[in-house]
């Protein structure tokens, strides 16, 4: 009985470590999935870097306590999946959404982002931003768009004054 419980309480200390260290978490209800419908997204998360896990809710209560995220506990009813990712804040969020999109049976209940719990609007905004390659391209064209203005207009002027001395 003693290691029933030991090994309970090891599984609730590891839920809270990554409940606090991931990037963000996201709690899916997955009910009405086929196990290949499952095992695609299994797979797609995988790909992404993302752990894909079902727990009993009442671990997973105790353990979103030790976190201090206890606000997610009104989520944990029913069957759960839970995504956590260590890495990339918005992989979980916006490979669960396009499922979900795909597949009506997946529905995003809440997400924890950073320690604060959020809401399923905020998981779906979270969702629809660019990956970091796609801000980091967006940076980069605003931050180039100055200098290339400069050229053209120098460019301009130089063309003119070569017309003017033709």
């Amino acid at each position: 009985m003693n290691s029933v419980i030991e090994q309970k309480q090891q599984i609730v200390n590891d839920i809270a470590d990554k409940l606090k260290n991931s990037a963000s978490t996201v709690v899916v209800d997955y009910r009405g999935l086929t196990v290949g419908e499952v095992t695609e997204l299994r797979k797609q998360l995988r790909e992404a870097g993302v752990e894909f896990k079902v727990f009993k809710n009442t671990l997973t209560r105790r353990a979103a306590e030790i976190a201090e995220v206890s606000d997610l506990n009104e989520f944990l009813t029913g069957p759960n999946a839970i995504a956590f990712s260590n890495e990339d804040v918005i992989a979980p969020a916006k490979i669960l959404n396009n499922f979900a999109k795909e597949h009506e049976a997946l529905e995003i209940k809440a997400g924890v982002l950073e320690g604060n719990l959020v809401s399923v609007e905020e998981v779906k905004a979270l969702a629809e931003l660019p990956s970091r390659e796609g801000l980091l391209s967006m940076l980069l064209s605003v931050l180039q768009a100055p200098m290339r203005n400069f050229a053209l207009a120098a460019k301009a002027v130089a063309d003119q004054k070569e017309e003017q001395g033709a």
